[in-house]
C-alpha cells in the first residue's frame, strides 16, 4: 500500500513577518520603492496603507502620507490588487536607514494588533473592498484638511485598523473598523454642520 503523501498546509505570513523580512534584506545604503513594492507583491496595497497609517499618526508628515494614502485607497476602488506607482517615484532612490526606521517602529504595533487578526468572514472580505477604498479615502482627507495638532491621530489610527484587517483577511475586524471609521466621519459631518448653522 502507497503511502499518503503528507498534508502541507498553507502557511499565512503576517504583516509583522514580511516586513521583518524586508527589514532583513534591505541593502544597506538606497532602496528604491519598485525594490519593495516587489518584495511586498500581492500585500503590496495592504502593506503600504500600514506603513503610511503609522507615519501618518506622527506630526510633520501626515499631510503627505494622507494623499498617499488616498491614492492607494482610490487603486483599490478600481479594483487593482497591486498598486500604481508612476516609474519616475517608483524608481526614485531612498536612504535604507529611513525605511528601516518606519518598519522598526511598525514591526511591534503590527505584532501586537495581530493578536487580535483571524482569517474569518471571507464573503465579507470580497464584497467589502470598494468600502475599503472610499472609507479609506474619506479618512485620508480628513487627515490632509484638518490641520489642528493631533487632530490626524485618530484617523491614522482607523486607517491602519482597517488596513491591517483587509490585509489579514479578517473580515469580521474588517467590519468592526469600517463602522468605527464612518462613525468618526459621521461625528465630523454632524459637528461640521453645526457649526456651519451657529455661524449662518
Amino acid at each position: 500500500m502507497t503511502p499518503s503523501a503528507p498534508n502541507h498546509p498553507h502557511v499565512v505570513v503576517s504583516a509583522s513577518q514580511t516586513l521583518q523580512r524586508l527589514h532583513e534584506a534591505a541593502p544597506p545604503d538606497q532602496v528604491t520603492l519598485r525594490w519593495v513594492l516587489d518584495r511586498l507583491q500581492t500585500q503590496a496595497s495592504g502593506l503600504l496603507l500600514v506603513l503610511l497609517a503609522i507615519a501618518a499618526a506622527a506630526p510633520g508628515i501626515c499631510t503627505v502620507a494622507g494623499v498617499l494614502i488616498a491614492v492607494i485607497a482610490f487603486q483599490i476602488v478600481l479594483g487593482r490588487r497591486a498598486p500604481y506607482i508612476p516609474s519616475r517615484l517608483a524608481n526614485y532612490p531612498l536612504r535604507t536607514r529611513h525605511l528601516q526606521t518606519i518598519v522598526r517602529r511598525a514591526v511591534p504595533v503590527l505584532a501586537f494588533l495581530e493578536k487580535g487578526v483571524n482569517p474569518r468572514w471571507p464573503r465579507v472580505i470580497a464584497a467589502s473592498r470598494p468600502a475599503v477604498g472610499i472609507v479609506i479615502m474619506m479618512l485620508s482627507l480628513r487627515l490632509v484638511l484638518v490641520p489642528l495638532p493631533l487632530s490626524n491621530i485618530l484617523p491614522a489610527v482607523f486607517i491602519l485598523l482597517i488596513s491591517l484587517a483587509y490585509l489579514e483577511d479578517d473580515g469580521m475586524s474588517l467590519s468592526v473598523s469600517l463602522a468605527a471609521g464612518v462613525g468618526m466621519l459621521a461625528i465630523d459631518a454632524t459637528v461640521l454642520r453645526e457649526l456651519f448653522h451657529g455661524h449662518a
